[in-house]
């Protein structure tokens, strides 16, 4: 069973600047993203966590350092101009080969969706976290990587993916083969890898419709998880 995430926290978020000048501390709802995160994470049976930084590395880890957390919480660094697959690979040298769910930062994620990937595994690869609600209005099209799958299977993915019959929500349970592919390639995006595993048969999905998820990139998203945490907290 999967206990360890490794939590991709790098980017400089410039289309949230306006809202906050440090993504992961944006606060949804009163609380930093990267609260939202690691308190989900933890709910959902995480023990420990690698939060990969870059962008204002020196403001989040003084803000993880202020809290005490319910999981272990660990940082490594990277360049945050590069892309994600480089933040992804950072963590490979501090997770010893054992399998981990990743996921981002910016995704708001309900703990019953962490968890159903990482009771899923890796199995010869990785495994990702689908949506087949094509038509969600969290979800923003012209931003969102699409996925093409056959069986339980990725055959194809990327965000100008014209077939496709899901969305990619962010979450993944990966093994060691997503970071030997990564450190094949140079300055390689997360998808880049999934791709290499996908065209070897090795890249499987995990279907999450109905668990709530949102990527929080810009103020019409910071907008919808607002209300989508508001309407939680009414219920």
């Amino acid at each position: 069973m999967i206990d360890t995430a490794v939590l991709l926290a790098a980017g400089e978020g410039t289309r949230l600047r306006d809202m906050a000048p440090v993504k992961p501390l944006c606060a949804v709802a009163g609380r930093p993203l990267i609260d939202h995160a690691l308190t989900s994470l933890a709910a959902a049976g995480m023990a420990r966590v690698v939060v990969v930084l870059g962008y204002e590395r020196a403001r989040v880890e003084a803000h993880l350092r202020g809290r005490d957390w319910p999981l272990q919480v660990e940082t490594v660094s990277t360049d945050h101009l590069l892309p994600n697959g480089v933040s992804a690979r950072a963590a490979s040298p501090v997770v010893d080969g054992r399998e981990v769910l990743l996921a981002m930062c910016d995704h708001l994620v309900e703990p019953a969706l962490y968890a159903r990937v990482a009771a899923a595994g890796a199995g010869d690869g990785l495994r990702l976290g689908i949506d087949r609600r094509l038509d969600h209005p969290w979800v923003d099209p012209d931003d969102v990587t699409r996925v093409r799958t056959e069986g339980d299977r990725i055959v194809a993915l990327g965000k100008g993916l014209a077939d496709y019959d899901a969305h990619d929500t962010g979450v993944f349970a990966v093994g060691p083969a997503l970071f030997e592919a990564l450190s094949g390639l140079t300055d390689p995006s997360l998808t880049d890898g999934v791709r290499i595993l996908a065209e070897a048969g090795r890249a499987g999905v995990v279907d999450c419709t109905g668990c709530g998820w949102i990527d929080v990139d810009d103020a019409p998203a910071l907008a919808k998880a607002e209300a989508w945490l508001a309407t939680r907290a009414a219920a």
